[in-house]
């Protein structure tokens, strides 16, 4: 089992062992654990898988996702950028019962693979990068929500220039990106 599914089986046991907790007493302490899902993963032929615990305004998030780069984003002559990516994250919201606008911060490990148009050789490396971004969470039905948010990314460590065979792929150092999450908080 690779990395990034050990972090998906341990978001999903830590969410299960929190679904278990009776709503009552996570109340009476002001805390709660909520997942969510992120559909741009998944268009793009990935996955993505969020826990997260809060006491309001303040949230903490662990995210684990795979996502393929269409290719108008993918340095010419490349093709199949996949990122793996496992996050620590924490947000703030500006209305309590964590609904409304937020804005959060962390660190991302990327591990990052592409294959060149050319020879067909491909190439994997390592980055780390600083977020930050912003959202709104609309809760329509109890805890039921959706948040559409956008974050930015700057890759502050690892490789930013990748031999591929006889070429070079470049990652973009500052990235973003825009989608829609479902959650639930318990």
């Amino acid at each position: 089992m690779n990395t990034t599914a050990k972090a998906l089986v341990a978001i999903l046991a830590v969410a299960g062992a929190a679904r278990a907790q009776a709503p009552a007493e996570s109340q009476a302490r002001g805390v709660t654990v909520g997942v969510e899902l992120d559909v741009l993963p998944y268009i793009l032929s990935g996955y993505y898988g969020s826990v997260w615990v809060g006491r309001s305004p303040w949230r903490a998030r662990a995210v684990v996702s795979r996502s393929t780069l269409p290719s108008f984003l993918v340095q010419d002559g490349f093709e199949d950028h996949r990122i793996d990516v496992i996050a620590a994250l924490v947000d703030h919201f500006f209305q309590p019962g964590f609904r409304g606008f937020w804005l959060g911060g962390g660190a991302e490990y990327w591990d990052n693979d592409v294959r060149s148009k050319t020879d067909g050789r491909s190439a994997s490396w390592d980055n780390v990068a600083a977020t930050l971004g912003g959202g709104y969470v609309w809760k329509f039905r109890g805890n039921f929500y959706l948040n559409p948010w956008g974050a930015g990314h700057l890759i502050v460590g690892g490789d930013t220039k990748v031999p591929v065979g006889s070429q070079t792929y470049e990652p973009k150092r500052l990235t973003g990106e825009v989608s829609l999450k479902v959650g639930w908080h318990f």
